[in-house]
């Protein structure tokens, strides 16, 4: 889940088939009582449906709790961080980031690193699409060193500069969701 109506639609889902969670966040939900395994099956019929996937594989979760900070971080917070994303995730998930690293790249199969910056990427997408500030203004408001950095990374990621892109007609955004 990554916005507020995904966790509309998600607690629509759980209450059609009489479930009443008492809290939804980015992938989470936590239900007062137990579930029935049919339960279990009608709700995870009915997400895929509308795009979303039930977890509870403990490895599954965890991935998506570091998808979630990234996702939460650059989208829907500051990007002002007073500390490295390692320990940010560290310190958000209650674990060590050499493991969360290491599974992350192994299920995934690419670093926490290269998630982040392209989570940045396609927020600088965004921003540059709406035309309302300045590079300079995105990499700051990205937390990046300077607009070379930025530019950089860009390039990196969609094979264009940010001023090409934004000459666009057609801005070749990706949605957070499929990243």
């Amino acid at each position: 889940m990554v916005c507020d109506r995904c966790i509309m639609v998600v607690q629509s889902e759980f209450e059609k088939i009489g479930l009443h969670p008492i809290a939804i966040e980015l992938g989470e939900v936590e239900l007062l009582q137990d579930w029935k395994e049919e339960e279990k099956e009608a709700l995870n019929n009915s997400l895929k449906t509308l795009g979303f996937e039930l977890l509870d594989d403990k490895t599954n979760i965890i991935i998506e709790r570091i998808k979630n900070q990234i996702v939460t971080l650059v989208h829907h917070g500051r990007m002002d961080l007073k500390t490295n994303l390692s320990h940010y995730l560290a310190d958000h998930l209650a674990q060590d980031y050499n493991t969360l690293s290491n599974l992350f790249s192994e299920v995934e199969g690419i670093t926490i690193e290269h998630y982040f910056i392209t989570q940045k990427i396609e927020k600088a997408k965004e921003l540059l699409s709406y035309n309302e500030l300045t590079l300079s203004e995105i990499a700051i408001r990205l937390n990046y060193s300077d607009v070379a950095h930025l530019s950089n990374q860009f390039k990196k990621i969609t094979g264009m500069t940010p001023t090409n892109f934004k000459k666009l007609k057609e801005n070749k955004r990706v949605h957070i969701d499929h990243l």
